[in-house]
């Protein structure tokens, strides 16, 4: 991708509202692409961190592009009034957070049409890129109205499809954009800022509602399949047969897929919780029958049981026991720990009495915003210190520093040689050559 193409008219100034995983990617990718782009958040000290190249996420890639394209066509701001006022096309990328019954919270999405509606001088777009319920664009539409009934502007959605780890990776290459509109004029703007050069994979170009419906579907099948090996891997494991193997078996029919099919301790993070929740809640609002996206989520809540229960047989008494916790992460390549497993594998054997020696590579100081350290919880500096002292390795993530780790080394500094992997990472037969208890997800 380049900044200088010039087959590509970058005619549109950009708004990004949000300057989190999602609206810190948007803003950086587009402005790499030649865009400019204003990245606007109300949290100044964030704000004030990012103007000096500095992400207060880790995403691979991404302090890169800041430093790159920052002052150039990069613009940082905690003032609504210059990022709506100069901006044609405003990305709408707030948080939804969940409620305690499931549904989305809003509330910060009507603060942004609020927002909006105070600057509007002349023609706007609005993309609505946060992931939201079905209508969501009407009510923002209606929002504005109501707070300026002469506005001119378009709402149109624009789901994201980011994975944390590989976010800028997927915007520059996307297995494909979706597009969801209600006029001609903002399905050419759409259009032209989505070009066949800048992005060569299908355009699904529809109505705004089919548009934001398509992230809640795509989600949530992503998390069935999840929760679907997962309900095999306990089969598995009764009857004496690999998973591992299975999956294989199947991903390699074209119709399934292997994608998704890594058995585990479940699916965390901002995206699949909080979306198969909200879809269960749409489907009961309209009385459509969501009984299998429920199952789904049941399976996937009993996968810390399983994990503890392996935990508790391999070590038969927890408490006073040191227990090394690989992992916080919710997946390897972020640091974000939002419903990642491993917060609530440490709840519970802090309950049970447990020692816990915590370490991962990018997510140890936002955990200490949780755990701080403690007589219970110490945080080590490499996976080492980790384990010198320790009854048992837990694996919550899947780093590529534990899967290349010196198991022999580690092995003289533990008290008892055990692993329960939650994550699958070794080839069962080779750690227990090297005189390890191995206990892996769904294997004999």
């Amino acid at each position: 991708m380049s900044a200088g193409d010039s087959m590509v008219k970058r005619n549109y100034k950009l708004g990004v509202v949000g300057a989190g995983y999602v609206g810190l990617t948007t803003a950086s990718a587009f402005a790499d692409l030649g865009y400019r782009v204003i990245c606007y958040d109300s949290d100044k000290n964030k704000i004030e961190l990012l103007r000096r190249g500095k992400s207060h996420i880790y995403e691979p890639g991404i302090e890169e592009l800041i430093q790159k394209n920052y002052g150039k066509t990069l613009f940082f701001s905690d003032s609504p009034a210059e990022v709506y006022s100069e901006s044609d096309v405003i990305f709408v990328c707030v948080g939804t957070p969940s409620l305690p019954d499931g549904r989305p919270d809003l509330s910060y999405i009507e603060a942004c049409a609020i927002e909006i509606s105070k600057y509007l001088n002349g023609y706007k777009l609005i993309v609505e890129k946060s992931t939201v319920p079905i209508r969501t664009a009407e009510w923002i539409e209606r929002t504005i109205k109501l707070y300026n009934p002469s506005a001119d502007f378009d709402i149109a959605s624009n789901p994201e499809f980011l994975r944390e780890g590989t976010a800028i990776r997927d915007f520059f290459k996307p297995d494909r954009i979706v597009i969801g509109m209600s006029s001609e004029r903002a399905k050419k703007i759409l259009l032209e800022i989505y070009n066949e050069k800048d992005f060569v994979c299908p355009k699904v170009v529809t109505d705004v509602k089919t548009a934001e419906v398509i992230k809640h579907a795509s989600n949530s099948f992503l998390a069935l399949k999840i929760s679907y090996i997962n309900m095999i891997a306990d089969f598995c494991e009764k009857v004496g047969v690999d998973v591992d193997k299975v999956a294989e078996g199947i991903g390699l029919d074209k119709r399934i897929g292997t994608a998704f099919l890594k058995a585990g301790i479940g699916w965390g993070g901002s995206c699949f919780p909080k979306d198969v929740k909200a879809f269960i809640k749409m489907g009961e609002e309209v009385q459509v029958d969501f009984s299998l996206l429920k199952v789904a989520h049941d399976i996937n809540e009993r996968r810390i049981a399983v994990i503890l229960d392996k935990i508790k047989k391999a070590l038969w008494v927890v408490k006073g026991k040191v227990i090394a916790i690989w992992g916080l992460a919710f997946k390897p390549d972020t640091d974000d720990i939002r419903e990642a497993p491993a917060l609530k594998i440490i709840s519970e054997l802090l309950k049970e009495g447990a020692k816990l020696n915590l370490y991962d590579p990018k997510a140890m100081e936002n955990t200490k915003q949780i755990f701080p350290e403690s007589e219970s919880i110490r945080y080590a500096e490499n996976l080492e210190k980790s384990v010198t002292g320790a009854h048992a390795i837990v694996i919550a993530t899947e780093w590529g520093e534990f899967k290349s780790a010196d198991l022999r080394k580690i092995r003289e500094l533990m008290i008892t040689p055990i692993i329960i992997d939650g994550r699958n990472i070794f080839e069962p037969a080779k750690v227990r050559e090297l005189g390890y208890l191995y206990f892996p997800i769904g294997k004999p």
